[in-house]
């Protein structure tokens, strides 16, 4: 017999339509099952109790038209509550609009938010924007940012926008990236072309290393300011491996401002003296097509205040 106030548990049985095409399972879970925590939803996974096509998956499967998705009853009455945003995370997003069209909107991350939940954070970017806008259908990360990482980040509002935007991700999509590094930086621009691995241990923790079984990663660096003890440079990556600029950053001698885990502990703490409060590293500018067209978007994000103010100080 049912419990009063319960709802008889039973498996649902979902067809994967075209607008589901090529996304993975945990998302499609996440999307389906609205209001359950992640940690349940990659347990299930994990159990085998979500099946396609009767099979066992992986939380990155990618979901293909007409699969047919198994999703267990729910063990709990109701989904447990969505975490609450704070007023001012979600003021902070609200304002932090760059650019929006039918298809995608542009973000100015603020430093210190992550852009989604999970690993012991109740909402990210992402959430924050489904909570702002919940009649918006479809609200998916095109790629992703450090938490402490501020400037341009790429939403899209639909699937085959998402689709065509992840393909120019692939291609080279023009992403600029302003950081300061330690010391000065001599010989102009330069590119740096070194594999990197991830997952190496370094006294319990996981970090990226240069090596030769990693895989191809690439950033061209070009000075644009110089100072006592420090360069402002910009950054653009042909690749977007883990951690990419602050490793091959710190692989040529000149780790980013900030950096608690590449970075030079003696050379942090003075930009701490001086104000610093995070990694110095800002994506300024994006440069695309917009889906469907042949139509090209240069968006740019100022350099935050907070970064701005830690420049005038520097010495020249």
């Amino acid at each position: 017999m049912t419990e009063p106030g319960r709802t008889r548990p039973a498996v649902r049985i979902v067809t994967v339509d075209v607008g589901q095409d090529g996304q993975r399972i945990d998302n499609f879970l996440a999307r389906t099952l609205k209001g359950v925590p992640k940690s349940y939803l990659y347990r299930i996974l994990r159990k085998g109790e979500v099946r396609v096509n009767k099979g066992r998956i992986r939380p990155d499967y990618r979901l293909r038209v007409g699969d047919q998705v198994r999703i267990p009853p729910l063990r709990s009455a109701q989904p447990r509550a969505e975490a609450r945003i704070p007023d001012t995370a979600a003021e902070r997003v609200q304002q932090a609009l760059l650019y929006e069209d039918d298809d995608l909107l542009v973000l100015d991350k603020p430093a210190g938010i992550a852009v989604h939940g999970g690993s012991g954070l109740s909402f990210g970017i992402i959430e924050i924007l489904r909570q702002l806008r919940p009649q918006a259908e479809y609200l998916e990360l095109v790629h992703r940012l450090d938490r402490d990482t501020s400037g341009c980040l790429l939403v899209a509002k639909r699937r085959a926008a998402l689709l065509e935007l992840q393909a120019q991700l692939s291609d080279g999509m023009a992403k600029g990236y302003l950081a300061l590094v330690e010391g000065q930086w001599q010989g102009g621009k330069r590119t740096v072309s070194a594999p990197l691995r991830k997952n190496a241990l370094q006294g319990g923790e996981r970090v990226v290393r240069v090596s030769d079984d990693g895989k191809p990663a690439v950033s061209r660096f070009a000075p644009v300011d110089g100072f006592r003890e420090a360069s402002l440079m910009e950054v653009y990556l042909d690749t977007g491996r883990t951690h990419q600029i602050r490793v091959h950053a710190a692989y040529c001698g000149h780790p980013l401002a900030g950096d608690d885990k590449y970075g030079s502990a003696a050379f942090n703490r003075r930009m701490r003296a001086l104000g610093l409060k995070r990694l110095f590293l800002h994506a300024h500018r994006l440069s695309f097509r917009r889906p469907g067209r042949v139509e090209e978007l240069d968006i740019s994000a100022p350099l935050p205040a907070d970064l701005q103010n830690l420049l005038d100080t520097l010495e020249r």
